[in-house]
């Protein structure tokens, strides 16, 4: 059985490892989170397969983007959080990919009518207009995004009882993509079942997706990751469910 001496180790554990990059490798063991159904990294690889220019927006570390086996003759990714940019630039350095640092809201900078084909895998938010600008004619947007109220069991759990979100809903993205002049081509959502066996995955995970819990810190919520710790040692585990969406718009 665990105790107080535990969760004090627990929450240092959680607290102390790095977690710059967008890799989820240190929740090995610690936590689980099921994969959407349609494989966002195998569509991407398919679509820079066929692409001239490609741009990846919000490439975190780059780990996404490092799985293309044929990458096109262009290939430019954009990061706003500068420990990532240089995570990105050694990640993507075999690929021949340029990696611009951007200041997050602010536009693009590419030219129009830059790139065949832009991605983003869990973007901070998608600028519609600015995609669809510097998408060439017939050029595709593919994106994996963030649901709304993605696991909000743990946002609860710290926070307590939460208005129903208004962000992030498919629907949103859909009319966004239409607005700034994209068809919409596919759409596909997926709740997806996400476990955490300790209260070290819980402090990383909060850590690093920082809108979980925003302002999150261990000393501002210790007794609130005390009663989880309590919850996770009575249960086996806490499980909570992320939310996401695939969708894939082309401009005329």
């Amino acid at each position: 059985m665990q105790t107080d001496a535990d969760f004090a180790d627990l929450i240092a554990e959680g607290a102390a490892a790095p977690v710059e990059g967008w890799a989820f490798d240190w929740l090995s063991g610690r936590a689980t989170e099921e994969r959407p159904p349609w494989g966002y990294a195998r569509l991407v690889a398919a679509r820079m397969a066929h692409a001239d220019a490609a741009l990846d927006v919000d490439t975190g570390g780059g780990e996404v983007l490092a799985e293309v086996p044929r990458p096109p003759r262009l290939l430019v990714a954009t990061e706003g959080w500068p420990p990532n940019v240089a995570v990105a630039r050694r990640t993507l350095r075999p690929l021949g990919a340029t990696v611009v640092a951007v200041t997050p809201d602010a536009p693009l900078p590419f030219r129009d009518a830059s790139f065949d084909l832009v991605v983003s895998r869990h973007p901070v938010r998608t600028d519609w207009p600015e995609t669809a600008r510097v998408l060439r004619p017939g050029g595709t947007f593919l994106s994996q995004q963030i649901g709304a109220g993605t696991v909000r069991e743990l946002s609860e759990a710290v926070l307590g009882p939460l208005p129903a979100p208004t962000r992030r809903h498919a629907d949103q993205a859909v009319a966004a993509a239409r607005d700034a002049g994209l068809t919409v081509v596919d759409l596909r959502e997926a709740t997806l079942r996400t476990v955490f066996h300790d209260i070290a995955a819980v402090v990383w995970f909060l850590r690093k997706v920082v809108w979980t819990v925003p302002g999150f810190t261990v000393d501002r919520f210790r007794r609130e990751l005390y009663a989880l710790h309590l919850r996770i040692r009575a249960e086996g585990a806490f499980v909570a469910h992320a939310r996401r969406f695939l969708i894939e718009a082309r401009h005329p």
